[in-house]
């Protein structure tokens, strides 16, 4: 039940980082439309479609780390044995709940600035923008927490050699 919940709020994700790389695509494709044809242009694209990116930067990294999707140097990590690799794990994913930590406090103590400055066209305030860095610093870091726990467990080793027919199926999902 769980899992399923955190599949699907994940799927959510995926959708929310669809609509907001098309919403920042129609932004910016009727923008320059405008302003080649027309001569005009629309201030608040502008400003939006850069808020989109930065929405979608931090959306992303929550993602792809559930995906085991960034880029990381794992060739010690990799042709290490079972034991030293679920210690190097654990450091990893420690040191990943350390700066998740640096950016959340840094992002926490920002906020208070951030949210009486307003955006010069939309006038929104500054929190919906770089207040993402709170949930997504949240987000990426209780993914790291439940592989510390899973390296030391034993039950997280995303470079272990599948054995049978379900691991491999399983790791396809």
């Amino acid at each position: 039940m769980i899992d399923r919940s955190i599949n699907v709020f994940f799927k959510l994700l995926e959708v929310l980082l669809v609509l907001l790389l098309a919403g920042m695509t129609v932004m910016v494709f009727a923008n320059v439309v405008l302003r080649y044809v027309f001569s005009s242009g629309l201030d608040v694209s502008e400003e939006l479609s850069r808020f989109f990116f930065v929405w979608l930067i931090f959306i992303g990294g929550v993602v792809a780390m559930r995906n085991h999707a960034h880029m990381g140097f794992d060739l010690l990590v990799s042709a290490s044995g079972p034991a030293v690799r679920r210690v190097l794990l654990f450091i990893a994913n420690g040191l990943i709940v350390f700066v998740c930590w640096l950016l959340l406090d840094g992002a926490w103590q920002q906020s208070g600035v951030t949210a009486t400055d307003r955006s010069p066209v939309t006038g929104l305030s500054m929190i919906f923008v770089f207040g993402i860095v709170i949930p997504s610093a949240i987000g990426i870091g209780i993914i790291a927490i439940h592989r510390m726990i899973g390296a030391v467990r034993g039950t997280y080793d995303p470079y272990a050699v599948p054995q049978t027919t379900e691991e491999l199926v399983e790791r396809a999902l």
